[in-house]
């Protein structure tokens, strides 16, 4: 699925190198919405990480307060449950 992941996050590199330098820095959070984009890309994979991209952008008006919205740390959970039923 890594190919996956590149391909959704290539739009995102672009964006970062040609269309972002062009605008003035106005993002109201840390780390910029493209940063966040690709690193939960990176953390969660493509889906899930686009759908956090995509809520992060929503967040992104002149009524938002902004400040710092890191990306999530990854859930264990299943991991865990199948780790558990292996054992009984």
């Amino acid at each position: 699925m890594a190919v996956m992941r590149k391909v959704v996050q290539g739009p995102i590199h672009v964006y970062r190198k040609f269309i972002s330098p062009l605008k003035p820095p106005t993002c109201r959070f840390y780390p910029t919405c493209s940063a966040y984009a690709l690193e939960a890309i990176e953390v969660h994979g493509a889906l899930k990480g686009s759908w956090l991209a995509a809520r992060r952008i929503v967040k992104c008006h002149p009524f938002h307060p902004g400040g710092i919205d890191l990306v999530p740390p990854k859930s264990n959970t299943a991991k865990k449950q199948h780790e558990e039923d292996e054992i009984t």
